[in-house]
Order: structure tokens, then sequence, then C-alpha cells
């Protein structure tokens, strides 16, 4: 049996807007197991983007538990959830969010840095296996106005698997990509599943229910559905038939 990743309870959130209560997050609850690649969708409102703070470690909830890898987030205090997000999450985010005059090895050991289990010569060659992990061998020292956004967003996928982190968490991660990149992340991501990681992947497009193991849908701060995928499409099919286009 894969152990438990995450464990949420009867999750709300509630946010005061002047004399109003928004309640973006009504009472929900469910778990994710150590491999699973989880697709959380809903449309603008639904309380996805919520929950992707929730999971993030960036918000605590108003009532409700999470469990993160055995522990009890609502428990610990800012400094605590600040460590467990650097030790346990990797983020990738739609925007790269990374450091415009460093090269792609200096942005991928960024993790690394809080991390005293480290030196600066074990950070260097964790950066640069994680680097190569994603196809960017020969990018290391390439800076972000050197690379496209499809080589920005490995760098950025390289910088959340070096901390060999339990839960990959990704938000929109492809929203700023054409099609054809976009399926070439997607490609990497489903690689990354085959080799046991546990993904969470929030995002506004339907399509990519089909590429993960399992689709969660928000609507109105609720799941609407929770469904595992009895059959995954394969992405790397899908951009094989798609049209080649040069480098950007």
């Amino acid at each position: 049996m894969n152990k438990t990743i995450i464990e949420i309870k009867d999750m709300k959130r509630d946010f005061v807007v002047g004399t109003e209560t928004v309640h973006a997050l009504r009472g929900v609850s469910f778990n994710i197991k150590e491999g699973e690649f989880v697709t959380i969708m809903g449309a603008s409102g639904s309380g996805k983007s919520t929950l992707l703070n929730q999971l993030g470690c960036l918000d605590t909830p108003s009532s409700g538990e999470y469990w993160l890898d055995g522990h009890s987030v609502g428990e610990m205090n800012k400094n605590e959830r600040s460590t467990i997000r650097n030790r346990k999450i990797g983020f990738v985010f739609q925007s790269y969010n990374l450091l415009s005059k460093t090269t792609a090895i200096e942005n991928v050991e960024l993790p690394l840095i809080y991390n005293p289990a480290f030196t600066a010569k074990e950070r260097r060659q964790k950066a640069q296996e994680a680097l190569e992990s994603v196809g960017l061998k020969d990018r290391l020292y390439h800076k972000s106005n050197q690379m496209s956004g499809g080589q920005m967003q490995r760098v950025a996928i390289a910088r959340a698997l070096v901390n060999d982190p339990v839960l990959i968490l990704a938000d929109e991660a492809t929203g700023n990509l054409d099609s054809r990149t976009a399926f070439e992340i997607i490609v990497l991501f489903q690689e990354l599943y085959r080799k046991g990681r546990t993904i969470i992947f929030v995002t506004h497009n339907p399509e990519l229910a089909a590429f993960s193991s399992r689709n969660i849908v928000l609507r109105d701060g609720k799941i609407i559905k929770d469904i595992n995928n009895e059959t995954i499409a394969s992405a790397r099919e899908v951009l094989e038939k798609m049209p080649k286009q040069e480098e950007n």
C-alpha cells in the first residue's frame, strides 16, 4: 500500500470582504497517496486557488485539518510551515518564477541554500543532476533571456525536484506555453509520475484530465467530482502527431 502524502478533512476557508464573508472552501475532504498524478480543476471562483494555497502551506484554513506527509500543518507556526514547504513541496508556477539575472543551475540551487544538510559542492551537483533529468544538460549556464518558455519551465521543474520533495505542486504550469511546448511539459510530468513522483496539477484546462491518474473538480468551494482515470492518455503520442516548430 502506498502511504498517504496528503490528508484533508472538512477544510473550510472564509474571507471577509467588506461587510461580507466569502466561503471559498466549504468543507473539502480528500486523501492523496504517494505516486498519484492528480489534476485539480474548476472555473474561476471555484476555490482551486484557495485550495492550492492550503496544499502549498501558503495559507491556513478557517477550520478543518491538513496533514502533509504525516505532519499536522494546522499545528505549525509560520516558521515551521515555511520549513516544511521548503523541504516537502516542489512548486512549479505558470510564470516560472526564475531569477532573471542568474543561470539555470543557480536558479535550481536556490531551495537547497536554506537546507544546511548540503554543502555548496553538493548543491551544485544536485542542481546539475536535476537539470539533466529534465533534458537541460546543455543549458546549465544559460540565463532566462537565453532560453525559450519551455526551457524556462523545465528549469522550474528541475528546481521543484532538487530537494527531493514528497509532493510536486504545479499551478497552471502550461498556461503560458504554446500547445506543442505545453505537451512537452505534460510528457515530462508523465515521466515523473511513472518514476513514482506525487504530483498535483492545478489547471483550468479540462483537456489535461486525460493525462493524469485522478481528477478532482471543484465548484463553489466544494468537490463535485473525484474520479480515478482508468485509461491514462499518452501525452507523448499526442506530441508526436503535432507539427514540429522551430525553437524560440
